[in-house]
């Protein structure tokens, strides 16, 4: 472990500085073993209050760097992210628990991320149009905002992070970092990468601490002219509303209650394959994870059998040990939400196939496990089937037909992620068009989106913003139009027009 964390403590990054943490620090441990890895701060507003002082100072003369300039630091960034790759993704399932093979799939986002975003730096596109009148050109070009916060979930603690913060930066702004305190690692990590690839003083700044106290304060700070947030539905409500009243611009990415269809024309072992990976990968702790597969009745019991042979196949333990494809849920209060959702799915007349269980038994009693769980026999109302449970809980929702299929998968309050399995190119192009998600999949997961493309949902999910893509500028920047009158007179639009 100390090869790899060169800290015991955690401290702020503000204005290039890593500044002593005062007050109470929290136990970061892995949730594999249940040691204690590090400790993070707790900060007060105060730090927040500092931290957006530099970062307005500092954005001013940031803005002002020729956007292909700022762009090279992107680059440099990913160039170290690259090296460092390995002991990033050990780093990061040690705190998160995903196994190592996904972490460092993670890390490959940031990587993919950072040159993507690097290349924005020679494009940042406008728009040129002809003007209305005479010798008068017109033109829309993207601004910078100034000062935006960022604020992160655990369950990503660097992909979404740099989501986030790439295009920001690359966009002219500075940002204020709080990552989750369950997850503060790869923040740390990240923040030194920035500093050494000649981010200048100010332009990024990291505040640990909680939602409550440091989140808080940023939604309410006047500097802090843009938040995008990464987390649960409730908090992110709430951000909306205490943004929308200062006129603050946000951008929110929430949960998802995603499906993946399998039609009777489907390639039943791919399918499996693919429900196997999207519902328990990263324990089924992703936004994006398989929840509910809705099966044609045709080929349902045969779905099941192979779902239940592969599943006893599933090697859970500590994410380090590469024999292992399924980590530990985060932590406590994560088994307790599951532990619940089995009750509830078992009470409205759920079948349990397979699963429900905390496991405890040997190595499992020290960390926070929870067995693969295969639900059937679930109908579209059940609460198993509207509600984000965030563990490995998969309920099997049997249809009669393509176009139950579709009312099914839209009938909740979620619109994050959907996919379908059919054979079928019609229903291929029907699904494509009629699932409200932002994210659709053909005979494939529901999880596996690419930097490139924008990411993101419909309806509970979001408020129609996007991380990921060139859409995820339109988040930190303003557009601005600019018209050049070069006639050498008052000319008025609308009204002087021949």
């Amino acid at each position: 472990m100390e090869s790899l964390l060169d800290v015991k403590q955690l401290t702020n990054y503000i204005n290039g500085e890593w500044e002593e943490a005062k007050g109470d620090f929290a136990q970061v441990k892995n949730p594999a073993t249940g040691e204690t890895i590090v400790e993070v701060p707790l900060s007060t507003a105060d730090a927040v209050d500092q931290a957006a002082a530099a970062a307005e100072i500092a954005q001013k003369e940031w803005a002002l760097v020729p956007a292909p300039q700022r762009a090279e630091v992107l680059y440099r960034v990913g160039t170290i992210m690259k090296e460092r790759k390995e002991k990033l993704s050990k780093l990061l399932t040690m705190e998160n628990g995903k196994v190592l093979e996904e972490a460092r799939g993670e890390v490959q986002e940031g990587i993919d991320m950072a040159f993507y975003m690097a290349g924005e730096g020679r494009r940042l596109f406008g728009q040129t149009t002809p003007a209305e009148l005479k010798n008068k050109f017109a033109m829309s070009v993207r601004a910078p905002i100034g000062v935006v916060g960022i604020i992160t979930p655990w369950n990503f603690p660097i992909a979404i992070a740099t989501w986030k913060s790439f295009p920001a930066i690359v966009s002219g702004n500075a940002v204020i970092w709080k990552p989750a305190t369950e997850t503060p690692i790869m923040a740390y990590e990240l923040a030194k990468i920035y500093e050494e690839a000649g981010l200048p003083k100010g332009v990024l700044n990291v505040v640990f601490g909680s939602g409550a106290t440091v989140g808080d304060a940023m939604v309410h700070h006047d500097t802090i002219r843009v938040i995008s947030f990464t987390g649960s539905n409730e908090t992110g409500r709430n951000i909306a509303a205490d943004c929308g009243r200062q006129l603050k611009k946000v951008s929110l990415e929430m949960g998802g209650k995603n499906a993946v269809i399998v039609m009777d024309d489907a390639d039943l072992n791919l399918a499996v394959e693919g429900i196997l990976w999207s519902a328990f990968g990263t324990s089924g702790q992703r936004c994006t994870a398989c929840s509910r597969v809705i099966v044609h009745e045709s080929v349902k019991e045969t779905l099941e059998e192979r779902l239940l042979v592969e599943m006893e196949k599933l090697t859970i333990g500590d994410g380090l040990d590469a024999v292992n494809k399924v980590g530990p849920i985060i932590n406590d209060a994560g088994i307790e939400k599951i532990k619940k959702y089995i009750e509830i799915g078992k009470d409205e007349g759920a079948k349990l196939l397979a699963g429900g269980n905390q496991m405890t038994d040997g190595d499992f009693a020290k960390g926070h496990y929870f067995a693969p769980t295969l639900f059937t026999d679930v109908t579209p109302e059940m609460r198993i089937g509207q509600e984000e449970i965030f563990g490995p809980v998969v309920s099997l929702i049997p249809v009669k037909s393509f176009e139950e299929a579709i009312e099914v998968n839209n009938g909740v309050e979620y619109g994050l992620s959907s996919s379908i399995f059919t054979r079928d190119v019609n229903r291929v192009f029907q699904a494509q068009r009629d699932l409200d998600t932002g994210i659709v999949y053909v005979n494939a997961g529901t999880t596996g989106a690419e930097i490139h493309l924008p990411f993101g949902g419909t309806k509970g999910t979001g408020n129609g913003h996007r991380d990921s893509g060139v859409q995820a500028l339109d988040v930190f920047t303003e557009w601005k139009a600019v018209y050049v009158d070069y006639s050498g007179k008052l000319q008025r639009a609308q009204i002087d027009v021949e």
